[in-house]
């Protein structure tokens, strides 16, 4: 077993009463985990004990694990879909939680396409807050200095709706940014920021990201750490840098705001800060930027005094990190919390680790946690308790919350890579049955076939079938796409399917993915245009072959539906035809649907 005993500050280190407050509630947490957890369930079932959901199973005032464990099921999303839907149309009874449903979380997972709801209570955002409270602490044993300047962090909200109840339903960021807690948080010398609570409040993400970018450059100096929430958010500010960088040149040198923005509240919180003219620093970013074939380091060059990057570059955020190294001349990333829309689950303790050693800590009192052996399940395979995983084991992530979810499988795989103290630490893995994710979204194997499907259609007239496909998430342009391979069957050799037809069957494709990819790519703008590249008839056949010769058996051999082997795509990429991209951009609304 690898065991991580404590917190301990260098010996030139001055810790303030605050951040020893902190590192030692993470110390009590993580020494006493299986007792927090034995406490952690018995409030959840007492104060729940009289819910419908919880009564259906019998537990007859009963608060211990064994029991709890004997009689509720573990679920899914769709088991739990009708008793949230009845909270979410209007039903104030006690069906989840003792406690009023105050607002949806919306996760980035679907069900029938729609983004999952996830129920939340009030005291949740305390517990939020209180994760967030230890981030702090923890980076300034390994950073000094923190308090000495500002972090530019590109962070903004995200469309929301109502339910036909009329609670909210949002993402988890964009409730924490437009709560009491971060609107009206107390001043924090390590907590900084750039960007005017207006800008990021901005529903319109250009405004936003215009008016963060612009704050971040006429700071350069002051600023200490750059970050967005995903790898993907801060490529996607360096690309609009790239192509906007005269006109915030134009800003800075004039002393006057951008015609662009409307905001009222932006226009307000920008007169007090963009105050008169620098045509000294604007001579400077037309110098840097202007240098179109030579990036490199671009982020070094226009803030200096950069320590780190914060970031999150696991799982599927790590195609990113060769991007991240080059734009930031090879700067750290710190990829500080674990959290979804179901609950916060930990922190990393070593944030200045390498990406690919990022492990997570969990706190014991954030939820009930128990872990489902990954891939030898069975009807009896038991669930094992958050002190008694075991190293190098990976297991899916099942949570039981406050706001009353109930063994719930998050869909996450994690691996046990050591403990601090008896708490055990977790290196995110992937997401269960995920194939394709840019950022936010994921495109399971069944959402990609009937996008394929149903595009497919389109070429029927034709006498033209897809009789094969794969894909990948290509993220070397900014934003990424999905990137879909097609070889067909012509009906008609010398009359393929025109270009017009083609790109209305990516356009099919975009408009057949969930509404959490529709939402990146019409709202958010995190995502690009769908491309459908055809190959020569007879590629994916060389693509058995290549992996037969590899090991493959001929007999189980089945074709990937994504690829990310560099091998492989540079085979596919050799026998491309025709590359489409899609037209227009697909539908989306931020009402839910009835």
């Amino acid at each position: 077993m690898t065991v991580d005993l404590a917190l301990r500050p260098p010996m030139n280190y001055s810790t303030s009463d605050k951040d020893v407050k902190a590192l030692r509630f993470i110390e009590e947490m993580t020494r006493n985990v299986d007792f927090v957890q034995k406490k952690v369930i018995r409030e959840i079932l007492s104060r729940n004990s009289d819910t419908e959901y919880l009564k259906r199973f019998g537990l007859k005032g009963f608060t211990d694990r064994k029991t709890f464990k004997t009689k509720v099921p573990v679920v899914t999303y769709d088991d739990l879909k009708p008793e949230i839907q009845r909270i979410a149309n209007g039903d104030r009874s006690m069906i989840l939680s003792s406690r009023p449903i105050n607002e949806f979380l919306t996760s980035s997972g679907t069900s029938a396409g729609e983004r999952k709801l996830m129920p939340t209570i009030e005291e949740d955002m305390d517990r939020r807050q209180l994760l967030y409270s230890l981030l702090m602490p923890v980076m300034n044993l390994y950073v000094p200095g923190l308090d000495k300047g500002k972090a530019l962090y590109f962070l903004f909200v995200k469309s929301e709706s109502k339910t036909p109840g009329g609670l909210p339903a949002r993402p988890v960021l964009t409730s924490y940014y437009k709560s009491e807690h971060f609107k009206k948080r107390p001043y924090d010398s390590y907590n900084v920021y750039t960007s005017p609570n207006e800008a990021i409040l901005c529903p319109d993400s250009s405004q936003s990201m215009y008016t963060q970018m612009l704050c971040g450059l006429l700071m350069r100096h002051e600023v200490l750490r750059l970050g967005a929430v995903f790898a993907s958010g801060l490529l996607r500010a360096i690309r609009f840098l790239q192509t906007n960088w005269k006109e915030l040149a134009s800003d800075i040198s004039t002393g006057t705001l951008s015609s662009r923005i409307s905001d009222p509240a932006i226009k307000e919180s920008m007169s007090k800060i963009l105050t008169k003219p620098d045509q000294e620093l604007a001579g400077f970013i037309t110098s840097v930027c202007s240098q179109n074939n030579n990036w490199e380091g671009i982020i070094t060059k226009i803030w200096p005094n950069t320590k780190y990057l914060d970031v999150i570059v696991t799982g599927a955020m790590a195609q990113y990190i060769p991007m991240l190294e080059y734009y930031s001349g090879g700067l750290p990333m710190a990829c500080t919390m674990y959290a979804s829309s179901e609950s916060y689950f930990g922190i990393n303790l070593k944030p200045m680790c390498k990406p690919s050693e990022v492990s997570y800590t969990i706190m014991p009192n954030m939820a009930y946690f128990e872990f489902l052996p990954h891939e030898v399940t069975t009807e009896k395979t038991e669930l094992v308790e958050l002190a008694d995983v075991e190293v190098g084991k990976e297991y899916e992530l099942v949570i039981t919350t406050y706001a009353g979810l109930y063994r719930y499988r998050v869909g996450d795989i994690l691996q046990v890579t050591g403990f601090h103290n008896s708490a055990p630490q977790f290196k995110f893995v992937r997401r269960k049955n995920v194939l394709l994710s840019i950022e936010s979204d994921k495109t399971d194997e069944a959402e990609l076939q009937r996008a394929v499907e149903n595009a497919s259609v389109l070429l029927v007239e034709q006498g033209t079938r897809v009789i094969e496909y794969t894909s990948y998430a290509d993220t070397k342009t900014i934003p990424g796409h999905y990137v879909i391979y097609w070889e067909l069957l012509v009906k008609d050799q010398t009359i393929p399917p025109s270009d017009e037809v083609m790109a209305r069957c990516c356009l099919e494709m975009e408009e057949s993915l969930n509404s959490v990819y529709r939402q990146s790519r019409v709202a958010d703008k995190s995502i690009g245009p769908l491309e459908i590249r055809v190959v020569k008839n007879g590629t994916f056949e060389e693509l058995m072959d290549y992996a037969i010769s590899r090991g493959a058996s001929i007999n189980q051999y089945k074709v990937p539906r994504c690829v990310s082997f560099t091998p492989i795509m540079e085979l596919l990429d050799s026998r491309v035809v025709s590359t489409h991209f899609s037209p227009a951009l697909p539908h989306w609304s931020p009402e839910r649907r009835r």
